[in-house]
């Protein structure tokens, strides 16, 4: 994959967890990661961890719930390094309650975050991607867009319209930015989180034997896939939702 060197990925939510992953993952490749995050000791830790190993990170505050802030976020990638050519709109939030305790200021705030964010931040960076010549997005679902728990509507909601507006980004950008989504399944990020909240992990034995591939996910999963999609070796890839799961979603469990 040596098409990245000097390219420029902005990562949402890039302080934690599947963020943090991907900006690491891109960061193996020469990519100037720009870390787009609202929780500024995440996110520099982040931008630490790249430069530490001779990577180039950028990090600027940014609430991808507020238009303006996107805004001002893209605008500081162009000024500052005068091209685009990755976006991955990973940045969300999950709240799981009662649909009769939930009220509609959090399911608002839920699809904003997740959701509406989307679709700001593709609308303000298309111009610089398009101008890249090898533009790509990638949004980061869920296979809760596709099966669900109970109390789960608002997140529910907001990954299944990730996975419909990547496909309706793709025409709209086509032929010049790819757009493709990621739908991990069971990602362990505990021990993904900023240091102050950094969680020692274990899993049961059934939690793993869920996977068909006998374990649950990490985030290097999800960030080895991004890169991938941002790579040469993918140009015939546009409009796809990526199921990266362990294959837990084909797995049929019955209880005894």
């Amino acid at each position: 994959m040596n098409t990245f060197a000097n390219k420029v990925a902005i990562v949402t939510g890039a302080g934690q967890g599947i963020g943090k992953a991907i900006a690491q993952a891109f960061s193996h490749h020469e990519v100037h990661v720009i870390i787009a995050e609202k929780d500024e000791e995440a996110g520099l830790e982040t931008q630490k961890w790249i430069t530490d190993k001779g990577g180039k990170a950028t990090y600027i505050s940014c609430d991808v719930a507020q238009e303006s802030s996107i805004q001002h976020m893209i605008q500081e990638v162009a000024n500052q390094q005068e091209r685009i050519d990755f976006l991955i709109n990973n940045a969300g939030l999950s709240r799981f309650k009662p649909m009769e305790e939930l009220s509609v200021e959090e399911f608002d705030t839920i699809l904003s975050t997740n959701l509406r964010s989307v679709f700001v931040c593709s609308k303000y960076a298309s111009t610089y991607l398009k101008q890249s010549g090898s533009g790509v997005i990638v949004n980061i679902a869920s296979t809760r867009a596709l099966m669900s728990e109970p109390d789960s509507e608002a997140y529910a909601a907001s990954k299944g319209g990730i996975v419909a507006i990547t496909h309706a980004l793709a025409n709209s950008l086509a032929p010049y930015v790819r757009v493709n989504a990621i739908s991990p399944g069971w990602i362990e990020v505990r021990d993904w989180k900023k240091a102050s909240e950094r969680e020692e992990v274990t899993h049961r034995q059934v939690d793993k034997e869920q996977h068909l591939v006998g374990r649950v996910g990490t985030p290097e999963d999800i960030g080895r896939a991004a890169v991938f999609l941002c790579s040469g070796e993918s140009t015939f890839i546009s409009g796809q939702n990526l199921v990266i799961d362990g294959g837990m979603t084909v797995k049929m469990i019955y209880e005894h």
